[in-house]
């Protein structure tokens, strides 16, 4: 990123405009197709399932998913989910200026908290949530199914 060039976030609210993210998808979660992740998408759009982008130019160097739902134990949130920042683009204040984007997308819209889950080994994230106020309230396990 160049002292001249400009960062934009927007808003990416349908599956066409999700679809092109998957490159950038790919350096948090390197398996996915593009058959499943539009299969994914189908499902998780008509459930409050939205993204923001940060755009340097024409180029996508950021993308987080997020979701607006309701949990007994801490009413409305907004939850942060699939966060990536290009590794070029990293440590330069990309992945600050997307997550305050949400942060104010779930004060518009009425919720009461802010979530996210990172991996166990993700130490850089882990940093950066804490410097942004975040703090470890619990511990997200995760068992796999079979599908038979």
């Amino acid at each position: 990123m160049s002292s001249k060039s400009t960062i934009t976030i927007r808003a990416i609210l349908t599956i066409e405009e999700m679809l092109p993210h998957l490159p950038l998808i790919r350096q948090l979660t390197p398996n996915l197709s593009l058959e499943r992740y539009k299969e994914l998408l189908d499902l998780m759009v008509p459930h409050n399932y939205s993204q923001v982008a940060a755009y340097e130019g024409e180029e996508c160097v950021g993308v987080s998913g997020y979701w607006i739902a309701a949990k007994l134990y801490c009413g409305k949130y907004i939850e942060v989910d699939n966060f990536v920042v290009d590794e070029k683009y990293r440590s330069k204040g990309v992945g600050k200026m997307l997550l305050d984007w949400m942060l104010e997308e779930g004060k518009r819209r009425g919720c009461d908290v802010a979530m996210l889950d990172a991996y166990v080994q993700n130490f850089r994230g882990h940093a950066f949530y804490y410097r942004q106020g975040f703090i470890g309230e619990g511990v997200h396990y995760v068992k796999e199914l079979s599908i038979t």
